[in-house]
């Protein structure tokens, strides 16, 4: 099995023309599922590494379709061709996978097989259902709505890959914590809890 690691290299290596587009990912990812490309959608913006411009327009879209079918049980990878055929800049892709590297490397450490029945069975739905509500949040314009729902997506992702249910875990707890979280500010609010959290996440950055 490749490390996340050798998987973003791979996909760094194997890049070519000026471009990159979602279409040119999935071919990357081939057949190995729902988990692969959701890391690599999900990971630039769970980690505090620089993301270019328009990357999160790029990559929050698909999120929010992958995680449905996955919910729903889908086997299969589908796209709509508008989706597939956006794409960003080569230099700017190798230049996030790099700045990415060294956090994986560090992730890796943590990483092994373990509680395998939370990356199958009725649990891959959950993934996918958890996984929905988090990537809805990314689309909220507050600090951190991208970092924290986007760190769920990216371990219940690593976790399915190596079969580590504590990673699955791990990320639907912190993803779903933070959603109860903004849940719970609107509640009992409203717009003005939206705007309190805002300058209170802006005054600790």
């Amino acid at each position: 099995m490749h490390s996340i690691s050798d998987i973003f290299k791979d996909i760094d290596a194997n890049m070519s023309g000026e471009t990159v587009s979602i279409d040119n990912l999935l071919e990357a990812v081939h057949e190995r599922g729902f988990g692969l490309l959701l890391l690599i959608l999900s990971i630039p913006m769970a980690l505090p590494v620089p993301v270019p411009p328009g990357i999160n327009i790029l990559l929050a879209s698909p999120l929010i379709l992958l995680t449905a079918q996955q919910a729903l049980g889908r086997h299969t990878i589908w796209l709509p061709r508008w989706m597939r055929t956006k794409t960003i800049k080569r230099e700017r892709m190798s230049a996030m996978i790099k700045a990415i590297l060294p956090w994986a490397a560090k992730i890796e450490r943590f990483i092994k097989p373990r509680l395998e029945f939370a990356t199958l069975g009725i649990f891959s739905h959950l993934i996918g259902i958890f996984g929905l509500i988090m990537a809805l949040t990314i689309c909220i314009p507050l600090p951190l709505t991208n970092t924290i729902p986007s760190l769920g997506i990216a371990l219940m992702s690593i976790g399915v890959i190596t079969r580590d249910g504590l990673a699955v875990l791990s990320g639907a707890v912190i993803g779903m914590l933070w959603v109860g979280a903004l849940a719970m500010v609107v509640i009992f609010l409203g717009t003005e809890g939206i705007d309190l959290v805002k300058e209170t996440i802006k005054a600790y950055l």
